[in-house]
């Protein structure tokens, strides 16, 4: 696919995130707008994926989405890849919808593996499934989504000591560095410090890049898989801008969980133009 083909996917994808917690004025468009590049990326060129889902995952590479709260980027590009209709978008939060706020198993949504609105978690299901992978001699990758402001988390440095320790070399992780969460920057809720040093303390190959230009997320995700399975986990640190790609939302954790309303969703629209057709 070429690059024109991915920048008008993720135009689309944007759309529908916009759209979705419009219709249910419930929901993050924030952290979801800041991700897209980075999960279209990854679902339309660098994952061997398939669209008839099974839960055993063998032979093809698993992505777990720790970072729940940013379903409705999750649930656009697995519609968007095939999993299920796009029509079903329009179901977001709704009662008896399969798109719950944050992705849940029970409602059997292809392409959803584990439930996840706790946040810190991700990392330990992903290190699971990294290592049953190991032990099937699956040579397939297991890649991961992480929150900056989910660092605050315990058990993700509980995770990180077992995954170095262990050498799980077949996991790629990603950490959205966008300085906000929910209460605000998360330089002033609780200060992360230099993220680069303390993964690399913790035995982890660092890389980073730029998560809102889709041309370096391709490059930085093909780099970070010419370091698999060389004794260490991957861990990408991905800046982007909280609500990229619509000017009101950008950078500003007021975006964080606020639906747009009727005059901003067309605003946002006419910003996000797509040559797609529209759901």
């Amino acid at each position: 696919m070429d690059m024109q083909a991915l920048e008008n996917i993720a135009k689309q994808v944007r759309r529908d995130i916009v759209r979705m917690v419009h219709s249910c004025q419930s929901g993050h468009p924030g952290g979801s707008l800041g991700c897209t590049d980075f999960l279209v990326a990854l679902y339309f060129q660098v994952m061997k994926h398939d669209s008839h889902f099974n839960m055993d995952g063998s032979d093809e590479d698993l992505f777990f989405l720790s970072n729940g709260h940013i379903s409705p980027v999750f649930y656009s590009v697995l519609a968007r890849s095939g999993y299920f209709a796009v029509e079903e978008l329009a179901t977001f939060r709704k009662l008896n919808s399969r798109l719950q706020g944050h992705p849940t198993t029970h409602e059997g949504l292809p392409g959803v593996r584990i439930a996840s609105g706790s946040l810190g978690q991700g990392l330990s299901v992903a290190i699971g499934a990294a290592l049953t992978k190991k032990l099937k001699k699956d040579n397939r990758l297991v890649f991961s989504l992480h929150g900056d402001g989910e660092l605050q988390e315990g058990q993700i440095w509980e995770a990180a000591l077992y995954a170095a320790h262990n050498k799980v070399d077949n996991l790629i992780s990603t950490i959205d560095v966008n300085g906000q969460q929910i209460d605000g920057p998360t330089d002033k809720v609780l200060s992360l410090g230099n993220l680069r040093a303390k993964w690399e303390a913790f035995g982890w190959e660092v890389l980073e890049m730029n998560g809102n230009d889709l041309g370096e997320v391709l490059r930085g995700l093909e780099l970070a898989k010419s370091k698999t399975f060389k004794g260490k986990p991957i861990m990408i640190l991905m800046q982007t801008n909280m609500g990229h790609g619509v000017d009101f939302m950008m950078g500003s954790h007021k975006w964080h969980g606020v639906a747009p309303n009727d005059e901003q969703l067309e605003k946002a629209l006419y910003q996000l133009e797509s040559s797609l057709l529209d759901y």
